[in-house]
């Protein structure tokens, strides 16, 4: 690193990625997180550039963790904190930060299992996205399908990305799922609306490519290229929650896994459908989704003491 103090925000983020693909051997995937943390740490705490790491202090950690915790939940936040730790100890090493009373000023944060309702949509809510979908823009009905997908079976960012042509099975009406979080491939039955709205973006809207891929970039020089990664497929989400005016829980992806989840407990799925339909590795991970089954709740409720009185 330079012996100057004073960096471009964007110069300081590449010598920290550069840093932690040398000596962590962090993936791409992780880093992309990461610089996304970095970049609103540092640019809200030092400005326009040229920035001066040097000049950080506690009160910045702070003010920023602070921030973050109004915008996500507890185990997101785990994030954001290993993000923020992991720049700090590059400062560090770099001569920029004296000590570690910037990595030790990071507030703690009370995360208790199974403490939170899922983060899901209304029925209202839900229904308002997909009524308000945009297919006039060039890359409204690719997202249209994305949404729909979404909204359909609750699958992961990362799983939509890795999506091939020959994952979907047009006569069987079915779609393959190759590699979940579980380590185990899965085959689902493709929602028709889901079906319908990837099948007109195929046939209409894709741009030429031999990527076998699915969705794929509309515009843009590197336009038949595959979609970026997760991060994208969330844009997708906060683009049609914008649109539709819905104030989202969550401004990602994920509020459609949760909502299609909690959807699956309020018509009665048992908890291991669940886990089998979203590919949880044990049934614990799908047991928040219980607290949506305000019924089965009821039943197994205990009278107040003094009711019978």
């Amino acid at each position: 690193m330079s012996s100057c103090h004073s960096w471009t925000l964007d110069d300081l983020v590449e010598a920290y990625k550069q840093h932690q693909r040398r000596t962590r051997g962090l993936r791409d995937r992780t880093l992309s997180g990461y610089e996304r943390h970095v970049r609103e740490f540092v640019r809200g705490a030092l400005g326009d550039d040229p920035v001066d790491p040097s000049e950080l202090g506690c009160a910045d950690v702070v003010e920023f963790v602070a921030s973050m915790s109004g915008r996500y939940s507890p185990a997101s936040m785990k994030w954001v904190r290993n993000a923020l730790r992991s720049f700090l100890r590059y400062l560090r090493g770099e001569g920029y930060i004296p000590d570690d009373r910037l990595e030790a000023a990071i507030p703690r944060q009370a995360h208790w299992r199974l403490s939170t309702l899922p983060r899901s949509l209304s029925e209202q809510q839900l229904q308002q996205v997909l009524d308000s979908l945009d297919v006039a823009s060039p890359y409204g009905p690719r997202d249209r399908a994305i949404v729909r997908l979404l909204a359909g079976l609750g699958l992961r960012p990362g799983e939509v990305v890795e999506l091939h042509l020959e994952d979907i099975d047009w006569r069987a009406g079915t779609i393959e799922v190759r590699l979940r979080k579980n380590r185990r491939g899965a085959v689902l039955p493709l929602p028709h609306e889901a079906g319908d709205a990837i099948a007109g973006y195929l046939r209409e809207h894709r741009p030429e490519t031999r990527e076998r891929r699915v969705f794929v970039k509309q515009t843009g020089p590197r336009r038949g290229e595959p979609i970026g990664g997760a991060t994208a497929i969330s844009e997708v989400v906060a683009r049609a929650l914008r649109r539709a005016g819905v104030q989202a829980p969550m401004q990602s992806a994920y509020v459609f896994r949760h909502t299609v989840a909690s959807q699956l407990v309020q018509h009665g799925a048992a908890l291991k459908e669940v886990a089998d339909v979203l590919g949880h590795r044990d049934l614990d991970t799908a047991a928040i989704y219980a607290k949506v089954d305000l019924p089965a709740l009821r039943e197994v409720a205990l009278p107040w003491p003094e009711a019978n009185r």
